[in-house]
């Protein structure tokens, strides 16, 4: 019997050693893989660094807020929250019945459960309410979120306003490659020229030029009587927070390209135009 108990306790021993020794694998590992593809913005002090989904909904988030005309700090409020509450992932699940990136419950009047699953309808309701909130630009993000979430930990919003306002920052466009991304490089026929011109006409319209598909490529026209070199850059950084979504190979603009599959970086290209975008698709 005591031969027994030593061997349950050696191979307990051993099993648990090795239990270890696979978490700690799986802990390195999963720290790790974020990094294989990301997206970083830059803002002064303030950084950013998701995947490229999270990127790209905290993307739409910012273009909706500068289409209705809001100021940055709409934008960093907003992706504040949503970090907050779904993390920037379009969930399908939650606390109750709430849903998407801001957890919006259907059953307190936010929509139904398909609407507030659609990032721009999703948006839009919270800045409907954002903007009802007098004062709301010099309030601190924790309280301007929420009188508009009415969320059971508010506090939660605060620790996610660097880097709100990092993203919406390079979005903004006053920084030239201020928004990077390591992207792996998408297979051949995946992308979407039709889709891509229809969204950046569709929230970016008011800033750059009507985007028009030629062949493989998307151009944005760069119109520098509207918002210049900066609605460039806003474009610019838009279609690169979704080039996974896009399917985009590259994106050129102002003497400099992104290319998926490279290093974290807008390449010097003397030969990018400032007077246009081009977005090349697989």
């Amino acid at each position: 019997m005591k031969k027994l108990v030593t061997t349950l306790v050696v191979l307990g021993v051993i099993a648990g050693g090795i239990y270890w020794v696979v978490q700690a694998a799986t802990d390195k590992l999963d720290s790790f893989l974020p990094d294989l593809q990301h997206c970083t913005a830059v803002a002064g002090e303030y950084e950013a660094r998701f995947d490229p989904e999270q990127m790209g909904n905290a993307a739409v988030i910012t273009a909706l807020g500068f289409k209705r005309g809001l100021p940055a700090r709409a934008a960093t409020i907003a992706i504040a929250t949503a970090i907050q509450e779904s993390k920037l992932y379009n969930i399908s699940h939650g606390d109750r019945d709430s849903l998407g990136l801001f957890q919006q419950r259907p059953s307190m009047g936010w929509g139904t459960e398909e609407q507030v699953q659609d990032p721009i309808y999703a948006t839009n309701k919270f800045y409907d309410a954002l903007v009802k909130i007098d004062g709301y630009e010099d309030m601190v993000v924790t309280e301007a979120a929420q009188e508009v979430q009415r969320s059971a930990f508010p506090e939660a919003y605060a620790d996610h306003e660097g880097e709100g306002r990092a993203i919406a920052s390079a979005i903004s466009g006053y920084s030239p490659a201020a928004l990077t991304c390591r992207i792996d490089e998408p297979e051949a026929g995946s992308g979407k020229p039709q889709a891509t011109k229809t969204e950046i006409n569709q929230l970016l319209g008011g800033r750059v030029g009507r985007a028009r598909v030629e062949g493989s490529t998307v151009v944005i026209p760069v119109d520098a009587g509207k918002t210049g070199q900066r609605g460039g850059w806003t474009a610019a950084h838009y279609a690169l927070a979704r080039a996974s979504e896009f399917g985009a190979t590259s994106i050129a603009y102002d003497g400099r390209t992104w290319s998926a599959g490279k290093e974290e970086t807008w390449a010097k290209t003397p030969d990018a135009s400032g007077e246009r975008i081009v977005i090349t698709l697989a």
